[in-house]
């Protein structure tokens, strides 16, 4: 190989690990998932990819620095836009006063011995966001957040609503274990 050749594949892979960069720091990042606050839907150490620049809509898994552990991030699903008003009554979301499914829940829902209490409780034990986090309706510029395993989350019930400017990122795929390929619903 010539001098010319080395130089040009030194600059080809220099601007390649540049753009790479670039991508990681501005468009996506790579996440893990600990603890199981996510199940069914993401297990414990899968990987994950948070796009940073989409526009996080109801039902979106996001990622967030935990409001009561900085040097950790929780992975959540937004239940709560700003402006609405959350309440689950008898095992049923209503957002603003309307009955919503939750199809990610179905694992568990058809399955209750999965979930870690007695046979015959709700998954999501009744509650109103006011009485949870203190405030009527969701505030401007923020979030209500759950898991998706109900039981055994700590979400917005405890750490209260999720400032909109504090999202690393919307959890879109999953790429290990490879069992998990593709995007995350």
């Amino acid at each position: 190989m010539s001098k010319k050749e080395i130089i040009s594949n030194i600059v080809w892979f220099g601007g390649l690990i540049v753009v790479l960069l670039c991508l990681r720091a501005f468009v996506f990042s790579p996440t893990n998932v600990s603890g199981n606050s996510m199940n069914p839907t993401m297990v414990d150490r899968e990987r994950v990819i948070a796009m940073k620049q989409s526009k996080v809509q109801r039902f979106d898994i996001i990622t967030f620095p935990a409001p009561d552990n900085p040097s950790k991030n929780y992975i959540k699903r937004v239940i709560g836009l700003p402006g609405d008003t959350i309440e689950f009554k008898d095992d049923q979301l209503l957002i603003n006063g309307k009955k919503y499914d939750e199809p990610y829940l179905n694992e568990y829902k058809e399955n209750p011995s999965d979930v870690k209490t007695p046979y015959g409780l709700p998954l999501t034990q009744d509650f109103k966001m006011e009485d949870v986090a203190g405030e009527k309706k969701v505030p401007a510029g923020h979030y209500f957040v759950m898991g998706d395993n109900r039981q055994n989350s700590k979400d917005s019930r405890m750490i209260g609503f999720i400032n909109e400017d504090d999202i690393l990122g919307n959890v879109k795929f999953a790429f290990w274990p490879p069992a998990k390929w593709g995007s995350v619903k």
